[in-house]
């Protein structure tokens, strides 16, 4: 606590914090926004990591911080940035050029968005409506709450939005810095600021074992060389009596999208996927189709998984059910 609070008592530190609370950021951002150079900017960001206020998450060529989410003095400074006066001149300054810069990013997002719209556009034509689609992922999770959620090759982060109003944390992995960047605005503009995203390995995921309530892989195994491999890693960092949703496409022909989109399945066999959660300890509590709309392109059903861990938690103690 001595040391979070030494980290914590210097105005630029305090200022970094302050606005760690709004968003991720990176170095770059924070020298725009303070106007400070950027050795001054990473000393400042390394006293704050060593005294584990803040967070690093490498993406490419870019590393993004943001306040810790663990430890009594992670909390402790959550409590004291939430006491600084919003009308202060330099609180109210930072934030003016923290919106300039989200501004900027969601310019971005959207021209990436605009040069592929055509793409996704045809795409999403073949395959069951997304508004059926989502209605059905509502319903498959809506039986009980469940406080975290981990979205892998989260996209757009269209997952996290869905649920974000009902949940504490959500995290969405993603291996393609193009997608983060428009995942990162679509949850800025929605305000969630207790979801992230960052760059990450689905088969190999830098998350503590048995960390999440629920888990979502949407629309992602199509483009995998082992499925079966990602699935057992999800099961690997999901809570005792967590589940796990898969939604991908059910069988099809539709050679193109293997040779122009880098589909490297056609669609799953229903006994497929659950075969592999089954060799990944959980037990498949539902699987339904999606049918396209009769009278649209569509030519795809859409397919859901639900899957529940083995576990169950008694006292704080997890035991095998």
């Amino acid at each position: 606590m001595h040391d979070a609070l030494r980290a914590v008592a210097e105005g630029t530190r305090l200022r970094i914090l302050a606005l760690l609370a709004e968003a991720e950021l990176t170095v770059s951002d924070l020298t725009e926004i303070l106007r400070q150079s950027q050795p001054r900017i990473s000393r400042h960001l390394k006293l704050l990591s060593e005294a584990n206020l803040i967070e690093r998450h490498r993406e490419g060529a870019w590393a993004f911080f943001r306040l810790a989410e663990t430890g009594d003095a992670a909390q402790v400074v959550r409590m004291l940035v939430a006491q600084l006066d919003p009308s202060d001149p330099i609180v109210a300054r930072d934030r003016e050029r923290l919106a300039a810069v989200r501004e900027a990013r969601a310019e971005a997002a959207q021209n990436y968005f605009r040069e592929h719209a055509a793409e996704w556009d045809r795409i999403r034509k073949l395959h069951a409506a997304d508004e059926a689609v989502e209605q059905a992922i509502v319903r498959a999770l809506g039986d009980r709450p469940f406080r975290s959620l981990l979205d892998l090759g989260t996209g757009t982060g269209r997952m996290l939005e869905l649920f974000g109003s009902q949940i504490e944390r959500g995290l969405g992995i993603d291996m393609s810095l193009d997608m983060l960047l428009l995942a990162r605005a679509r949850l800025e503009r929605a305000g969630l600021r207790h979801c992230s995203v960052r760059q990450g390995d689905i088969y190999d995921l830098s998350v503590p074992r048995g960390s999440f309530d629920v888990i979502i892989i949407h629309q992602v195994l199509h483009y995998l060389d082992d499925g079966a491999r990602a699935i057992r890693e999800a099961a690997r960092v999901l809570a005792p009596g967590g589940r796990l949703l898969i939604v991908d496409f059910a069988p099809h022909e539709l050679e193109f999208l293997r040779e122009e989109h880098a589909h490297r399945r056609l669609g799953f066999a229903p006994e497929t996927i659950s075969q592999w959660l089954a060799a990944a300890g959980l037990d498949l509590t539902m699987h339904k189709s999606i049918a396209p709309e009769r009278g649209t392109e569509g030519k795809i059903a859409v397919s859901l998984w639900l899957a529940q861990d083995r576990r169950v938690q008694i006292a704080g103690r997890q035991e095998v059910a």
